[in-house]
């Protein structure tokens, strides 16, 4: 039997959405894979310029808080998270340069509302050269508006 693939999952507001949930349980289906969420921070207001490190991390724990016992039981095994840098590309970099990824599932809010789309982040991941899934939301409304 091979070595676990580790994954590498990457979500803030869709943490916990249906789609995320099922992209987990459906590469866990695919063969051994053991799942690191990363959150990245969300400063808001004047913490964006002032201080981005250390504003967001109570957002982000309660956020990993919810959603690692949904991907643990959606994995089959326990899911393992961590809160990243304000700056999702910048939080994926520092997760990849840490550990060691085989692919990474990145999950964002619809089109029409994502930051993290706006930014080309799913595009510029890929420039890592590893394999990139990218899970978008069915609505907002999927999403928690305030995690």
């Amino acid at each position: 039997m091979s070595d676990p693939a580790n994954v590498l999952v990457v979500a803030h507001q869709t943490a916990t959405t249906e789609g995320l949930i099922a992209a987990v349980r459906e590469r866990s289906a695919r063969g051994p894979a053991r799942f690191h969420l990363v959150v990245p921070r969300h400063a808001r207001g004047m913490h964006q310029v002032v201080d981005p490190q250390d504003a967001g991390d109570e957002e982000a724990q309660g956020v990993l808080d919810r959603a690692l016992p949904r991907l643990t039981e959606a994995a089959g095994r326990p899911v393992t998270g961590s809160i990243g840098d304000s700056e999702p590309l910048s939080a994926i970099h520092d997760a990849v340069n840490l550990g060691s990824y085989d692919e990474i599932i990145i999950s964002t809010l619809p089109s029409r509302v994502s930051r993290w789309l706006r930014l080309d982040l799913v595009s510029k991941t890929r420039g890592l050269g590893l394999p990139v899934t990218h899970i978008e939301a069915a609505n907002r409304a999927e999403a928690p508006a305030a995690v």
